[in-house]
């Protein structure tokens, strides 16, 4: 009765369609889950549902995720669910752990080879081999090349046909890169070492080969999540049916349009044919955004409404559950320089109106577009962090620093208080607690550092006491010793803290992240797509990041391109899949037809005096300058304005805004006009207008009374 009770807590809070994926009978289940829908907490919910109800043992769960931070995260929601013991492993993680327990066997007793952390020395010396001077882009490249035909179960002999076949991009002539992939291999054996592909590789054949081993592993192994299932890329496949041996209590989860790895090997195939490779799977769509206002949930289905090809049969439309929020926001630029300066401009606002720079991200195309917005971010002094570089213990910095905390463990006495004596302890590594310096090297220095001192007083808060001794009646304050260990703990479980700083990162590189505030930038043509996506396939792609980058948002977008590369350049044309945005910066919808373009009109271009974007929608254009822009109203001069409308508006017996709008009286009293030419520069004003009221209007800007100009009457109304 306990344990019923315990698997029936687990689906309180769930909406139907979590339910019903945590429910499913056993066999195979097909998750199919939009971003944000809470993934990670159906398929969490389903294995403890399962194991608390005692169908299956937590024991004899395998779950497989594409990143050592999704594992944490699901190893930890299961203990809270009160399941611990299931393993949850990358791919990598999982084969190498089997492969190790298994080498005494398969290697008669022989060491298993060293596993290789990088390719590139090795494809640099088999480059040589073949008569290619690689230098290390080149040689990443060729190794990117081999990991593509490797996890694609491609060998040398057969690369030059898969490659033609799969349209690659070689960096070299094929055949060039098959010789160098054959050099590779025989450098590697010669060399003793293996690389993760092998690993993967030698998992599948210890299955396959070596009944015996099949036999443990299936007997360990006996019920099969995978996460991410549209990255899966045919060797992980071939290891994931090797785990099963034909078996079938598999649940998979995947979201077809965050399909963006295909260049790696991954394909979205086994996730479009699961149910006709598993015949009577249960399919469960997941649609309720919990991550995103329904303004950015409404932007990524006009985007994703419009794909095309395979993955396009599984899209999903998603519906936001999140209270409104603001609307996208189009912004378009003169040149990249511009658009760098306001889009720091704007981080520096939110920043400063409360929202922390570690809940603000800058997503880009490619990594080379970072420069431009470490450079305008460190003008504007808003801390920032590039990701995709060295993890956070990985770091040379944070090396030095743990070093230098260990060794104050002896001389800082232990009753200092922790976040005091980790300041101490990292002024041996030239770390102090004031501004970070200039430099975006040097700035990341110290934005790591003090995230080991935030570390250290989130955990002072959290663990202010520690038991002495088995007995826990006694107790002491957590000190450096304990904070050491904290961290050597983590870094053992690649969980780095987040250091405080907007993220700047690549499309890809934000999967599977969230931030409150996103700004997508370099929205043009030949960037997003790139001019590298040639065929339809890779053209919807392309689509697919920008479905990625809009979804990474929980309330605050905002979308940008620069009409020229720098000033004066050769214009562009802005991102294709962008839906046309109508006059209040949201999407206009056309209900199944997908997105309605709104008539193209010949129109001026307006930019906004204060950030230099173009300016979309009436009521900015009027005003000059973008609605979230600082207005410079002259409030004293806008009420004179207003005043003056109300009399001139009863005199003529017509409405005030047949006069001039809202909008028009604000861009008056901010951009305080002195000559008629500057009158008829405001959008909305005429040369019949400034006929009837420019000589007015003039006067009051310059400082005349109202009742100079327009004394107070009493009008008759006639019956």
């Amino acid at each position: 009765m306990v344990v019923h009770s315990a698997s029936e807590r687990v689906l309180a809070g769930l909406d139907p369609e979590q339910r019903s994926a945590v429910t499913a009978p056993a066999g195979p289940v097909c998750i199919l889950a939009g971003a944000g829908t809470g993934k990670t907490r159906a398929v969490t919910s389903r294995i403890a549902h399962r194991a608390l109800s005692g169908e299956i043992s937590a024991r004899h769960v395998l779950a497989v995720t594409f990143t050592a931070r999704a594992a944490a995260e699901m190893r930890s929601r299961l203990t809270a669910l009160g399941v611990p013991g299931v393993q949850a492993r990358t791919f990598h993680a999982a084969a190498l752990r089997q492969v190790r327990y298994f080498a005494p066997r398969l290697l008669d007793g022989r060491a298993m080879p060293e596993l290789l952390d990088s390719k590139v020395r090795l494809v640099t010396l088999a480059a040589a081999k073949v008569g290619i001077r690689a230098d290390r882009t080149g040689a990443r490249d060729l190794a990117g090349e081999i990991e593509w035909a490797k996890s694609s179960l491609v060998e040398p002999g057969e690369y030059v046909v898969a490659a033609a076949k799969a349209l690659r991009d070689t960096p070299y002539e094929p055949a060039k890169v098959a010789e160098v992939f054959a050099a590779y291999e025989k450098v590697k054996r010669s060399g003793g070492v293996i690389d993760f592909e092998d690993m993967l590789r030698a998992a599948v054949w210890g299955i396959e080969e070596h009944p015996d081993v099949a036999e443990q592993v299936r007997a360990q192994y006996r019920h099969f999540v995978v996460d991410e299932y549209q990255d899966v890329n045919p060797l992980q496949q071939r290891l994931l049916e090797a785990w099963l041996g034909g078996r079938d209590d598999l649940t998979v989860v995947g979201d077809a349009s965050q399909t963006i790895y295909s260049f790696t090997g991954a394909t979205s195939s086994y996730l479009v044919d699961f149910p006709r490779r598993h015949r009577g799977a249960t399919v469960v769509r997941l649609v309720r955004d919990y991550r995103s206002t329904p303004q950015v949930v409404g932007l990524a289905n006009a985007v994703i409404s419009q794909a095309r090809g395979t993955e396009a049969r599984l899209r999903l439309e998603l519906v936001g559950q999140r209270p409104t929020g603001p609307e996208p926001e189009l912004r378009i630029f003169t040149d990249e320089p511009a658009e760098a300066a306001a889009v720091a401009a704007r981080c520096r606002a939110l920043v400063d109106a409360g929202t922390p720079a570690r809940e603000i991200a800058v997503l880009f195309r490619t990594n080379a577009q970072s420069e431009a917005y470490e450079k305008a971010l460190t003008e504007a002094e808003v801390p920032y962090q590039v990701q995709g570089a060295e993890r956070f213990f990985e770091r040379v910095e944070v090396r030095q620093a743990m070093v230098a905390l260990r060794a104050a463990t002896r001389s800082i006495p232990g009753e200092t208080p922790l976040p005091t004596a980790v300041v101490e302890a990292l002024a041996a590594v030239g770390w102090a607690p004031d501004a970070p310096p200039a430099g975006g090297a040097a700035r990341e220095r110290w934005e790591a550092l003090a995230a080991l001192v935030q570390l250290a007083e989130e955990y002072a808060a959290t663990a202010p006491v520690l038991p002495i001794g088995p007995a826990a009646a006694v107790e002491r304050p957590v000190n450096l010793a304990d904070f050491t260990e904290e961290l050597a703990r983590r870094a053992a479980a690649q969980h780095a803290p987040t250091v405080e700083g907007v993220t700047l990162a690549s499309l890809h590189s934000a999967k599977g992240l969230e931030w409150d505030a996103v700004f997508l930038v370099g929205l043009s043509e030949g960037t997003l797509p790139t001019t590298y996506a040639k065929t339809p396939e890779q053209v919807e792609e392309e689509r697919r990041l920008l479905y990625v980058g809009i979804t990474r948002a929980r309330e605050w977008l905002w979308l940008s391109y620069a009409s020229a590369r720098s000033p004066g350049g050769r214009a562009r044309r802005p991102c294709r899949f962008l839906p046309q945005l109508d006059r209040s910066g949201g999407t206009e919808r056309a209900g199944a037809g997908g997105v309605r373009r709104a008539e193209r009109r010949r129109t001026q271009i307006v930019s906004c005096r204060i950030c230099g974007a173009t300016l979309l929608a009436g009521p900015d254009r009027k005003v000059g300058r973008c609605a979230t822009c600082p207005s410079d109203l002259d409030e004293e001069l806008h009420e004179r304005l207003r005043e003056w409308r109300r009399r001139v508006a009863g005199g003529q017996r017509v409405p005030a805004y047949v006069v001039f709008t809202d909008a028009t009286l604000v861009a008056l009293a901010e951009r305080r006009p002195s000559r008629p030419q500057d009158l008829t520069a405001i959008a909305g004003i005429g040369p019949r207008k400034l006929g009837l009221y420019g000589e007015a209007v003039l006067a009051l800007v310059a400082g005349a009374a109202v009742d100079e100009i327009c004394p107070e009457k009493t009008f008759e109304i006639s019956p």
